[in-house]
């Protein structure tokens, strides 16, 4: 049986060499309980002809995530993979992946996308080497597998389909495109983020440093007027907010009631609850 590489090349199958793959992320797991051996073996019987170790990688993952429910530490391996995966996978050095972000062509169009705006990616450009420095990717370790698997889905910026980012990549973006030029609250910020004393809400995360930096979780806007224009342009106000993330308080105390006259039509209202609809 053989697999292929990252590389490209085709290599055979060899127990001993993905038990130990698993067993150099084991450290400070309670080997009581975390057997390295065992999820090799189920791994192994999910191989078929041709796979790659990006997919056996998952497997091994998911695989682990499954025997959580025997102990809390396959958690933590299981994320441990997960992360070593995504690294094997993307660049390190975090002003060249903003850089890929920035120059991306949409490949079904051949037209510039960046992903990255033009005032943070000149700022993480002048401040490269300090801001590359700053990053301790080993804090990417630190996730549980669920929670890393939520980054990877739907937060870590993707080219190609394929994800371009690791999780410490995105908290330097998300704090330099909030602080720009202060690069000293920036890394202040990164270092408070990647070690977990806070977080930013998804609007952030999603979008701070790109070209559509709508960072607000939250908008309270009126219904504009009782009037086919107004109840259509609050809807377009709410779908414009919706479209980077943001969440809706809508208030709509205007729209009059079931049975009321309306005298542009000589018609009647339907009331609230058939507009909402």
């Amino acid at each position: 049986m053989f697999v292929y590489k990252r590389d490209g090349r085709k290599e055979r199958v060899q127990f001993d060499k993905i038990t130990a793959r698993v067993s150099r992320l084991c450290y400070g797991l309670d080997p009581e309980h975390v057997d390295a051996a065992a999820i090799t073996m189920k791994v192994i019987s999910g191989i078929y002809q041709g796979v790659t170790t990006v997919q056996l990688d998952d497997l091994a993952a998911e695989t682990a995530a499954y025997m959580t429910v025997t102990h809390p530490d396959y958690a933590i391996l299981a994320a441990r993979i997960a992360v070593s995966n995504l690294h094997k996978q993307t660049k390190k050095q975090f002003s060249a992946v903003i850089t890929d972000l920035y120059n991306y062509i949409n490949p079904k169009n051949k037209k510039p996308s960046p992903m990255i705006s033009q005032t943070t990616y000149d700022i993480i450009m002048r401040h490269a080497d300090e801001l590359n420095s700053a990053i301790v990717y080993d804090r990417d370790f630190n996730y549980q597998y669920f929670g890393f698997k939520t980054l990877e889905r739907s937060y870590l910026l993707r080219t190609d389909g394929k994800v371009a980012e690791r999780p410490q990549h995105m908290i330097m973006r998300v704090s330099v495109g909030i602080y720009g030029e202060d690069i000293e609250k920036a890394i202040e910020t990164y270092n408070y983020m990647s070690n977990k004393y806070f977080t930013h809400a998804s609007p952030t995360l999603f979008n701070a440093g790109t070209p559509q930096p709508q960072m607000a979780s939250c908008f309270l806007i009126d219904m504009k007027e009782d009037s086919i224009e107004g109840i259509y342009d609050t809807l377009k106000t709410c779908a414009l907010i919706s479209k980077t993330a943001g969440g809706v308080g809508l208030n709509v105390h205007c729209i009059r009631a079931t049975g009321s006259y309306i005298g542009g039509t000589n018609g009647t209202s339907n009331g609230l609850v058939p507009m909402l609809r």
